[in-house]
């Protein structure tokens, strides 16, 4: 018996491993190799490839192709139509299954819709990836991330609420956690 929901016109390949309260929704398919933790939700259309990844109370949003080479750590958050890629330069008419770079979104991680990360980078946790951004890069934890290229415009709360970016101690207005902000970096203070 399943411990887990999954809707008649999902397609879950024998081999894949799915946590206890994960809820799968229309016209997915999840591979064999893919190890999937509790209380996840995967809308429609989802794709799940074979080396990938995926930890407790990650929400994948409709039409979210999740390929080899995917970490996406506790309650990360993949929004509608975002992407990620597993090869630097594809070609179609060669075979580059060897050179999948690792892509790994780390614990709290949010990723807006239609934004696209290129393979071979992390994102730190908590950061906030904007709606269509472009992340060809490393992402801070904490960092806000947006535009073509993405580049950091600011920081955020583990609450995800945006946090001043001035040097220094701040307190998050929403949940009065307090984060110290440096040049590059921020962390819980």
């Amino acid at each position: 018996m399943t411990q887990y929901t999954v809707h008649p016109t999902a397609i879950i390949d024998d081999g894949a491993h799915i946590g206890a309260g994960t809820r799968i929704w229309h016209w997915v398919h999840i591979c064999s190799g893919a190890n999937i933790g509790e209380r996840c939700s995967f809308g429609q259309n989802v794709f799940v490839g074979n080396d990938v990844e995926i930890g407790n109370n990650v929400k994948i949003q409709n039409n979210v192709s999740i390929y080899d080479a995917v970490t996406l750590e506790d309650d990360v958050f993949c929004g509608p139509s975002m992407v990620f890629t597993n090869v630097n330069n594809p070609r179609s008419h060669v075979s580059r299954k060897d050179e999948y770079r690792r892509t790994v979104v780390k614990r709290g991680a949010s990723i807006g819709a239609n934004a696209t990360i290129v393979c071979g980078h992390h994102v730190g946790e908590y950061a906030f990836i904007g709606a269509g951004a472009v992340v060809t890069r490393d992402v801070p934890a904490y960092a806000l991330m947006v535009g073509t290229p993405a580049k950091r415009i600011g920081w955020m709360c583990a609450c995800g609420e945006r946090l001043p970016n001035d040097i220094g101690t701040h307190a998050c207005t929403a949940c009065d956690s307090f984060y110290q902000i440096g040049g590059n970096h921020c962390a819980p203070a």
